[in-house]
């Protein structure tokens, strides 16, 4: 019977597919209470921040307020709250295409951008907005900004990154003067107008509006899309499923700093259900209306909905030639033989009745459709961006094909049983309103999905790259790499990915992934060499054997940051500078002088080019001492160098990091002559001893055994013998490594579901990891640093101080230095951690 639902195609597989990896609830109040006629919308952005609206609502307060939420996935509990000052219910939620900004849209027609306050993920602000008065938005969008990717999946096996992922030819909605996309957002109102706002760079916004076409006519879903013309495409319903769906074409420009609006008809269709004569009257309603992708406006999916089932159809935009009849073939002059062409809406597929849908989450994977890329997706079970996600009122949620609707894997909410017989779905029905997902959203690389329940719980799941299909280990490290891989090239967060990550497979993944990176061209690898290490460092974390060497990378990223700072402030002595920078020059010399004095590379070089003022050289002090120190650390912790728990372990093999630290002992030799008292501090046994030659020597040695990658020679005895005879001559700094991430990602390994409270940090109890680490980090009672700038702030800092969501880095959030030098080091991580995560705000008892 067509009525009846049907088991989902292997339900033996499918219930591996999808997990729930975690859920945060808000704290019972006992005087809320929830709206359930409110809908909910929820955004997910690259950088992997969720924004989302509840309908909790008081009994004291008269009026619902409208909050917005903002989490970062990796700190659920940490939500940022922030009162919108939206007078009735927010309709629309959109990040931009950076994931940096936020609109937000409402039931009164005001539309509002909010941005990140210091670039902290905690902490936000509405700073420009615009307004339809009194006229309800139903679909917002940012302008497109003309970047399109495509995602080869046959090519998943290719060297060059340049071929997986390709750039599509895509022109952005509008672009000012010499080509570059202008910002701005669209949005439609439920009266059928469409406004456009543009960002000027001043910041000024030049907004106007226009009726979607002569006969206005209400529109109670709608969606917006884009063309690789720079055309926009609107969809909209009147919420009648005896109606057509219309489509409109929108072109914006700007004419004499004024911004204008021409919109056209293009071909409309009308739901295949209500033709069905089956199903003529069933489904009234038209549920969900929505383009597949933003940049694909010729894909549609549609619902169409009754009280208790709906069914999903998807149509796509064919040219059709248009038939003549003979009469006037003969008659009609000859152009090239082409037949008229048309546009026409045909129906890809649908389903059978379902169950009542109550959210729909479509993939932002941007993978090729051609049918080698589905072939080869197919045969070898890689299914991101392939499965757009249906929610049901019963609780459960189904992932189904975009372009078949077949279902390819199941979630079973805790309402939701798995259906017996009709008799107990009869009884579910009438014993009152199960709980349900009201807003739903896939992550940017489809391997998790939040939803947001009729409850205000958000919950987090799982969703396997292959659906559940079991695969050999090459092939499950496969599809993670070519995921991981996108992440780096697009610079997007890979939180995600990391949920699928198990701890036997990482030291694969991390060599694997060094592998691919060295396969591409210098100028590439130049590009993402400290994403790479990022991305290395949180892989890493994910398993007790490699945990020391999520330490190595960070410092890593720290000697490269500090290189190619104090590098930069050389400046050279002439005016008609030759062909190289100091910096430059410096390298050269120290790769091609591979003497072991320190004073003998330093003659080779300019002095006068590494004159600084004073107070410079002594406000850099801080950064100078962590380069002795750790040199120091290195040289002594050779001897016992075959345990790799320790941290520093990996650099005593690493030729190119040595050579820059010898590079940076020259530099701060050269300048220990200008003011002694910039010079690295150590604690020597004898006064006559120069320390800084005895370490450039001793690291110099060790520098040579590994300066060429392919033959890396052992260190010889008598430099493990001298090494041995350090901390006898030099008392061996503690380094300050970076502390334990407090986030989610590694309590997520067991499968086991985590529950969360908004608001209340959860205590890291039965972390396996942690216990080893704790060698490296100071206890909770010691004097805290800040990792950065290398400073001490006491066991109970009085500074404000912000974290980094990825890799928990602390430092102050406002500069104590004044010194130009020092805010040229504190540019470089203003926006961005080092490992390029997030910054958020600590309360300030963090200790």
């Amino acid at each position: 019977a067509p009525g009846s639902p049907r088991p989902p195609a292997g339900t033996g597989i499918a219930s591996a597919a999808m997990d729930l990896a975690y859920v945060c609830e808000w704290e019972k109040k006992p005087k809320s209470n929830h709206c359930p006629s409110i809908p909910l919308v929820c955004a997910w952005s690259c950088r992997n921040l969720v924004a989302f609206t509840t309908d909790l609502r008081n009994e004291e307060e008269k009026d619902l307020t409208h909050m917005v939420h903002i989490i970062d996935t990796e700190h659920p509990w940490d939500v940022y709250s922030v009162n919108s000052g939206h007078t009735e219910i927010i309709t629309c939620l959109e990040w931009d295409q950076s994931g940096s900004r936020l609109l937000s849209a409402d039931a009164d027609g005001h539309i509002k951008c909010w941005s990140m306050t210091d670039h902290l993920a905690n902490s936000w602000e509405n700073t420009v907005g615009s307004m339809v008065e009194g006229d309800p938005v139903v679909a917002l969008s940012w302008l497109h900004n003309g970047v399109k990717l495509a995602l080869h999946v046959e090519k998943s096996g290719a060297s060059n990154f340049g071929e997986k992922f390709s750039r599509v030819k895509f022109s952005p909605s509008l672009t000012l003067f010499g080509g570059k996309p202008m910002e701005g957002w669209i949005a439609v109102t439920i009266s059928g107008l469409v406004t456009v706002s543009l960002l000027k760079p001043n910041g000024q916004v030049l907004t106007s509006t226009e009726s979607l076409c002569r006969l206005r006519c209400r529109v109670a879903l709608a969606d917006v899309a884009f063309t690789g013309g720079g055309n926009i495409v609107v969809a909209t319903s009147d919420g009648s499923s005896t109606s057509p769906v219309q489509f409109y074409k929108v072109c914006v420009s700007v004419v004499n700093e004024k911004c204008k609006i021409d919109t056209e008809i293009l071909p409309s269709l009308f739901m295949r259900c209500t033709t069905d004569p089956a199903r003529k009257d069933k489904y009234p309603a038209i549920t969900h209306l929505k383009f597949l992708a933003r940049d694909m406006s010729e894909q549609v999916l549609l619902c169409a909905s009754n009280q208790n089932s709906s069914i999903v159809e998807c149509w796509s935009l064919r040219k059709e030639g248009l038939p003549v009849n003979n009469i006037f073939q003969q008659i009609s002059p000859v152009v090239g033989d082409k037949q008229p062409m048309i546009l026409k809406w045909r129906i890809l597929s649908a389903t059978n009745d379902l169950d009542r849908v109550s959210a729909v989450a479509l993939p932002k994977l941007p993978i090729s459709l051609t049918n080698t890329d589905l072939k080869v997706a197919n045969d070898t079970k890689f299914f991101p961006g392939l499965g757009l996600a249906l929610a049901f009122h019963d609780g459960s949620v189904h992932i189904v094909h975009r372009l078949s609707l077949q279902t390819m894997a199941v979630f079973y909410g805790s309402s939701s049983q798995r259906p017996v017989d009709e008799q107990t779905i009869k009884r579910q029905r009438t014993a009152g309103p199960l709980v349900h997902f009201k807003a739903m959203q896939l992550s940017w690389t489809s391997l998790a999905l939040a939803g947001i329940d009729s409850h205000g719980k958000l919950s987090m799941l799982r969703i396997s790259p292959s659906m559940g299909h079991v695969l050999d280990m090459n092939m499950s490290l496969r599809h993670l790499l070519f995921l991981l891989e996108y992440c780096m090239v697009t610079g997007y967060d890979w939180w995600d990915i990391l949920l699928h990550v198990q701890p036997n497979m990482v030291q694969n993944l991390v060599e694997k992934l060094h592998e691919e990176y060295m396969r591409q061209n210098a100028a590439l690898q130049q590009v993402l060499s400290t994403r790479i290490v990022a991305m290395k460092a949180s892989l890493c974390k994910l398993s007790s054997s490699t945990i020391a060497r999520v330490c190595d990378y960070h410092a890593k990223l720290f000697l490269i940051a500090i290189s190619c700072t104090l590098k930069s402030l050389l400046r050279p002595h002439f005016l008609n500078t030759p062909d190289k920078s100091p910096g430059d020059r410096l390298t050269e010399i120290c790769s091609k002088i591979t003497d072991i004095d320190i004073d003998k590379v330093m003659i080779n070089l300019k002095t006068e080019e590494f004159v600084l003022e004073m107070n410079t050289l002594q406000s850099l002090q801080q950064l100078i001492q962590w380069v002795g120190d750790f040199v120091l650390y290195l040289l002594a912790s050779l001897p016992n160098q075959g345990s790799p728990v320790r941290p520093g372990h990996s650099f005593l093999r690493d030729g190119a990091s040595l050579g820059m630290f010898r590079e940076l002992m020259v530099v701060i030799r050269i300048w220990g002559l200008l003011k002694p008292s910039c010079l690295p501090v150590y604690t020597a046994t004898s006064d006559t001893q120069d320390s800084m030659s005895l370490l450039f020597r001793l690291l110099t040695k060790l520098w040579l055994c590994c300066r060429e990658e392919n033959h890396i020679t052992e260190p010889d005895d008598t430099l493990i013998d001298e090494c041995c005879l350090l901390p006898s001559q030099l008392l061996i700094p503690n380094i300050d490594w970076l502390p334990i991430n407090d986030g989610i990602i590694s309590k997520l390994q067991n499968k086991q579901l985590v529950r969360l409270q908004f608001g209340k940090a959860p205590g890291l109890v039965g972390h396996t990891v942690s216990s080893q680490f704790d060698a490296f980090v100071r206890a909770p009672g010691q004097p805290k640093i800040d990792h950065l700038r290398r400073l001490h702030l006491g066991a109970y800092p009085t500074e404000e101080c912000k974290s980094c969501t990825r890799c928990g880095c602390v430092t102050m959030l406002k500069s104590p230095n004044k010194v130009t030098a020092v805010k040229q080091w504190e540019q470089r991580w203003i926006k961005n951690c080092l490992c390029g995560g997030l910054w958020r705000r600590m309360p300030l008892s963090y200790s």
